[in-house]
C-alpha cells in the first residue's frame, strides 16, 4: 500500500499518503497561489535546504551548478537556523534565510505556524521566479507551493508532487548529491551532458581570520606532529559505534605514530566523549573541544587535522568539505547515498544481510536500545589501518575507498 512512498514505516506512509492524495485532489485550485513574478531582467531563485548539516553540505555541487546555469540571477537560500553559519561560507549565494521546521528538529520544539506564515509571506513578496526544493518531503513542498513562484521543482518520493511544476525521479541508487544536481540539471538545463563524476568539488570558503582563529584551540599545531580528530558521537543511538573502540584507535595512533588527538562533539556529546577520555591512558595527548565551539570554528579546525575519525554525522561532511581525509564509520546509513565526498575518504562498514537499511529515524525493533550489529562488527583495526594509510599519504587523492568486511550468515 502506497509503495510509492519510500517512507520505512507504516504509521507515517498512511498519514503522508493521505495527505498526498488530499493535495492531488486540491492542486488545481491552488493555482491561485501562484504569484507573477517580478518585470525586471534578473531572474529570483529560491533554493530551499532545509534539512542538517549533512544534507547542506551534500547540496554544494549543485547549488553551484544553479550559479553556472543561472550566471545573472538573484540565487537566495533557506536554511535550519543551526545551519546559518555554515551557509554563508558557500559560494554563489546572493542572501540566506533561515526557517526552522519542526519535522526538521531533533526534538521538534523549534518552528511554529508564525513563524513560518512569516517566512512565507516574505518569500512570497519576494516574487521568484523558480525554487527548488531539495528535500523529498511533501510538507516541504506544500511550503514551497505557498511561496507562489511559477516554477516549483522537486522530488514527490515523499508526497506532494502535485505541488511541483518541475520534478524527477529520485534515483535510489545514487548519491544524494548526484540527485541533487539532477534536479538542478532538469529545471536548469545546459548545453553539454552532465558527467558522472560523483566527487565533491565546491569546498567550503573560509575566511583566513576563521583559520587562524583554529590555532588558538590548536596549541602547538605548527609542530611536525599529526593531528588527528575524532567525533565519537554518533548523533543518533543507532549511528553509534563503541566509544571504546575509538579509544583503542586514538590510542595507537598516538603511540606508534606520535599523534595528538582533538575530541570534538556538542554539549550533548560530552557523556559519550567522557567514555573515550576515561580509557584514554595518561601518557596519550588530548585537546578536549567538546561544545567550546559553533560549526564555523569546527570547520576552521578540522581543516587544520591531518585525519578525521567519525561515525556517520555532519561533522563527518564538514571534515570532507574542508579538504580533510576522513575515516567514516558507517552502519545503518547507506554510503552510497550518504558518504562523504571528498578526496582521501575511507569508508568502514561491514556487509550483512538486513545493513544498510537506511532505518535512521525510526529503526527497526531488534536494533532498539542498543548498537546494531552492523556497528558491532566494525573492528578498530580496520579503522586504524584506514587511518594510517591517510596519515601516511598511501592512497589517491581522489579515491573514495570502501573498505567493506563481508559476514555469511
Amino acid at each position: 500500500m502506497l509503495t510509492h512512498l519510500r517512507i520505512h514505516d507504516f504509521r507515517e506512509r498512511l498519514i503522508v499518503g493521505i495527505l498526498d492524495l488530499l493535495l492531488n485532489l486540491t492542486a488545481p485550485f491552488l493555482k491561485f497561489l501562484t504569484i507573477a513574478p517580478d518585470s525586471g531582467d534578473q531572474q529570483r531563485i529560491l533554493l530551499l535546504r532545509l534539512e542538517r548539516i549533512g544534507d547542506l553540505l551534500m547540496t554544494l555541487d549543485a547549488i553551484a551548478l544553479v550559479r553556472s546555469r543561472a550566471p545573472e540571477a538573484r540565487i537566495d537560500l533557506a536554511v535550519g537556523s543551526w545551519n546559518c553559519s555554515l551557509a554563508k561560507l558557500i559560494p554563489h549565494i546572493n542572501h540566506i534565510d533561515h526557517i526552522d521546521m519542526s519535522w526538521l528538529t531533533r526534538n521538534g520544539s523549534h518552528g511554529n505556524l508564525r513563524e513560518l506564515w512569516t517566512c512565507i509571506r516574505r518569500w512570497r513578496a519576494t516574487r521568484y521566479d523558480l525554487t527548488i526544493n531539495f528535500e523529498a518531503d511533501v510538507r516541504s513542498n506544500l511550503v514551497m507551493a505557498l511561496i507562489g513562484a511559477p516554477e516549483r521543482a522537486g522530488f514527490d518520493i515523499k508526497g506532494g508532487g502535485a505541488l511541483l511544476t518541475k520534478r524527477i525521479v529520485h534515483n535510489a541508487e545514487a548519491h544524494t548529491s548526484r540527485n541533487a544536481i539532477r534536479l538542478v540539471d532538469h529545471v536548469l538545463p545546459g548545453r553539454a551532458p552532465l558527467g558522472d563524476d560523483e566527487k565533491l568539488t565546491v569546498r567550503l570558503q573560509l575566511p583566513p581570520d576563521v583559520v587562524q582563529h583554529s590555532t588558538m584551540h590548536l596549541p602547538g599545531i605548527r609542530d611536525n606532529v599529526p593531528w588527528v580528530g575524532i567525533h565519537a558521537s554518533g548523533g543518533r543511538e543507532i549511528k553509534q559505534w563503541d566509544p571504546l573502540r575509538f579509544a583503542e584507535v586514538g590510542t595507537r595512533l598516538a603511540r606508534e605514530h606520535g599523534a595528538v588527538l582533538v575530541l570534538t562533539g556538542s554539549t550533548s556529546d560530552r557523556l559519550i566523549v567522557e567514555q573515550v577520555k576515561t580509557a584514554l591512558p595518561p601518557d596519550v595527548p588530548v585537546v578536549d573541544l567538546v561544545g567550546q565551539m559553533q560549526l564555523v570554528d569546527l570547520a576552521g579546525v578540522l581543516s587544520q587535522l591531518q585525519v578525521f575519525l567519525s561515525a556517520d554525522t555532519g561533522p563527518m561532511h564538514l571534515a570532507a568539505a574542508v579538504g580533510t581525509p576522513v575515516v567514516a564509520i558507517f552502519g545503518p546509513a547507506d554510503p552510497k547515498n550518504y558518504r562523504p565526498l571528498g578526496p582521501n575518504v575511507r569508508i568502514i562498514r561491514i556487509d550483512l544481510p538486513c545493513s544498510p537499511c537506511n532505518q535512521i529515524r525510526r529503526p527497526p525493533c531488534g536494533c532498539r536500545g542498543y548498537i546494531p550489529d552492523c556497528l558491532v562488527g566494525v573492528e578498530a583495526d580496520s579503522v586504524f589501518d584506514a587511518a594510517v594509510d591517510l596519515l601516511h599519504g598511501r592512497s589517491d587523492r581522489n579515491a573514495t575507498l570502501d573498505i567493506t568486511k563481508r559476514f555469511s550468515t
